[in-house]
């Protein structure tokens, strides 16, 4: 999918940083497939597309609740079984890469258990019961900055791999 977004936008953004640069590009992803990643919008994209779009809720839902959170609220299969992980190794990401294997193993080994039904309460206790995934939260929440960065300048040297079509604004360019 060909997403066209505006030069100066991006521009302005890549000056604020690789974090307001990549959600730049996520929103105009999510927005061109109408705001929801789902069984109906996922064929749309490219592989490049999906990893970004993976990236963003393997860091929302790590960074607010860890990896138990993720897998909970069912991403688990999405993140764990595509190739999410080869493709962040060859975006250069290789320590997040190898993260994702180790949450792997252990979603295969606890996934049943993570994403049944619970209440609240039943949610918060799961945290005391896996303590495996304390030190895979650590090591995302050490790296998530350094992740973003390379991610970000992947983007940008790849960005027709993404489908963006960046456009001038009217008067930008020209030369009178």
């Amino acid at each position: 999918m060909v997403i066209s977004i505006q030069e100066t936008r991006l521009k302005e953004a890549a000056g604020k940083g690789a974090d307001a640069f990549l959600t730049t590009i996520h929103d105009a992803i999510l927005e061109a497939i109408g705001g929801e990643v789902n069984a109906e919008t996922l064929p749309l994209l490219s592989g490049e597309q999906t990893t970004l779009l993976a990236y963003f809720i393997l860091r929302d839902e790590v960074m607010d609740g860890g990896f138990i959170q993720l897998i909970h609220n069912g991403y688990g299969p999405f993140i764990f079984f595509n190739p999410f992980a080869k493709a962040l190794r060859l975006w250069g990401a290789h320590d997040l890469s190898k993260l994702i294997y180790k949450g792997r193993k252990l979603f295969e080994k606890y996934g049943e258990e993570l994403t049944a039904d619970c209440t609240d309460e039943e949610f918060m206790a799961l945290f005391e019961q896996y303590p495996e995934f304390d030190d895979l939260d650590d090591a995302f929440i050490e790296m998530e900055e350094e992740v973003t960065d390379i991610i970000a300048h992947y983007v940008d040297d790849h960005l027709e791999q993404f489908g963006l079509a960046p456009t001038l604004s009217k008067g930008e360019g020209d030369n009178c």
